[in-house]
């Protein structure tokens, strides 16, 4: 699957390990930096999303709930949720890479170099919840080092997934690095920790921002 995902904010925040550690299945080590596990909610809109052999591409936005795992060494990306606004990319997420989207009433508004992103989860498989943020980009484009805080959180190049039977599946994700830049955000609302029994801390969150990136998605394996 491509796709290119677009005015994407990072908001990351350190949460004790302990918080996150039921939220990861057995099979999967939960990922820490210098002590702290970190949870992200990354808002973002998909552009020209295509299967493969398939001519006809979408859009849609998307919001993401995500932690940092290993497997055999190998660093990952493991969802607490995924809320989209297409019921057809929450549908076909399920049942091909079985992961835990959800359908959301949502709106991504640009305006100079700000981006208003409001989300609604309107899916009752899930707990209601709903995140009203302004952000923006507040610096210079630069690429995360290795070893630094930035590329721990931003440098995963697979997904896991646990599918019906229990089994963790990996699903190969490639693109070029992100092209971040320190970001400046207002949140008005902001309940999708919460919707999973996870309360941040009150201090600021890490704020990063990419405006664009081509990525290419493998099936789980």
């Amino acid at each position: 699957m491509r796709m290119t995902w677009c005015d994407l904010l990072f908001a990351h925040w350190p949460v004790a390990p302990s918080a996150l550690r039921g939220h990861v299945p057995p099979g999967l080590d939960l990922d820490t930096h210098d002590g702290s596990a970190w949870l992200g909610i990354v808002p973002f809109t998909m552009r020209d999303v295509r299967l493969r052999c398939v001519p006809m591409s979408f859009g849609f936005e998307e919001l993401n709930v995500r932690t940092y795992v290993t497997r055999g060494g190998k660093p990952g990306v493991w969802f607490l949720s995924l809320d989209a606004a297409s019921r057809l990319a929450v549908e076909g997420a399920r049942l091909w890479f079985s992961l835990p989207y959800f359908k959301a009433r949502m709106r991504s508004t640009a305006s100079g170099s700000g981006v208003g992103y409001e989300s609604r989860r309107t899916d009752r498989r899930g707990r209601p919840c709903e995140l009203a943020a302004r952000y923006r980009p507040a610096g210079a484009v630069f690429e995360a080092r290795p070893g630094t805080l930035e590329h721990f959180l931003t440098a995963r190049y697979c997904l896991y997934a646990r599918d019906r039977g229990g089994v963790i599946r990996r699903g190969e994700i490639d693109h070029a690095p992100w092209p971040l830049q320190p970001a400046e955000a207002e949140i008005e609302r902001n309940e999708y920790a919460l919707a999973h029994g996870i309360e941040l801390p009150a201090t600021a969150p890490l704020l990063h921002f990419a405006k664009e990136l081509a990525t290419l998605a493998w099936p789980l394996t």
